[in-house]
């Protein structure tokens, strides 16, 4: 049987290229995102290239009853998540002041609830096995304010907070867990952006990171990653 990854928001951006990164070792893939056909071009690739499984499932990260259903949809393919990859979230820009109302629950639903209530359908498996390892993608702006960043930059340090409660908690059942803290990553998020290429990470550097993380002997952990544009923050 292959291992399995399960990640959230896996059709784009740094979530893809995480997906790509294991279905290239042989892990079978379960994933979500909004858009059913998304979804479906992203399983038929996967499939053709890897020659792996790619279970797929339409959900809103934001909507916690889709959350939960995603979760049931994980666990009835009755296959132990080696990897748990908490990925779905967005960014409204703006200043906490004048930011458009409900940016903040939106993001805290999105980017901290989602891994919350996922978690709580995945983990408990992962501890009754004593075995997985969870990755949360958080962000540079969990550890740094910065200007236009307003509530995301909340939502991303409670992520970072999570995490360091997860990994406290699951320590002792063999379960890893690990934040992963990018800067600047050439995703759709910057469409538009007049900065050239170079400028930023790509999403293969961030996959790679996360691969080499989890790669590593069960005996040690990367508790935080931080990974910047070498020529830094934007």
């Amino acid at each position: 049987m292959n291992k399995l990854l399960a990640l959230t928001g896996g059709t784009k951006g740094i979530g893809r290229a995480v997906i790509e990164r294991f279905a290239q070792v042989g892990f079978d893939i379960v994933t979500c995102a909004r858009k059913e056909n998304d979804l479906a071009d992203m399983k038929h690739d996967l499939e053709t290239k890897y020659s792996v499984k790619v279970h797929t499932y339409v959900a809103d990260m934001s909507v916690k009853a889709q959350v939960v259903a995603f979760g049931g949809f994980v666990n009835s393919i009755q296959q132990p998540v080696d990897v748990l990859v908490n990925n779905a979230g967005f960014f409204i820009p703006g200043s906490l002041l004048d930011e458009e109302d409900g940016a903040l629950e939106r993001m805290i639903e999105s980017n901290v609830y989602s891994a919350y209530h996922l978690s709580r359908c995945v983990v408990p498996t992962m501890k009754t096995i004593r075995k997985g390892h969870v990755f949360n993608i958080c962000s540079i702006a969990s550890i740094k304010a910065y200007p236009n960043g307003g509530s995301y930059a909340i939502s991303k340090f409670a992520l970072l907070g999570f995490s360091k409660v997860l990994r406290e908690e699951l320590k002792e059942f063999n379960i890893r867990v690990t934040a992963v803290l990018p800067g600047a990553t050439r995703t759709a998020s910057w469409d538009g952006v007049d900065l050239p290429e170079d400028r930023f990470m790509r999403a293969e550097d961030v996959a790679e990171t996360v691969f080499s993380a989890y790669s590593i002997s069960e005996r040690s952990v990367v508790e935080e990653i931080i990974i910047r544009p070498q020529l830094g923050d934007i």
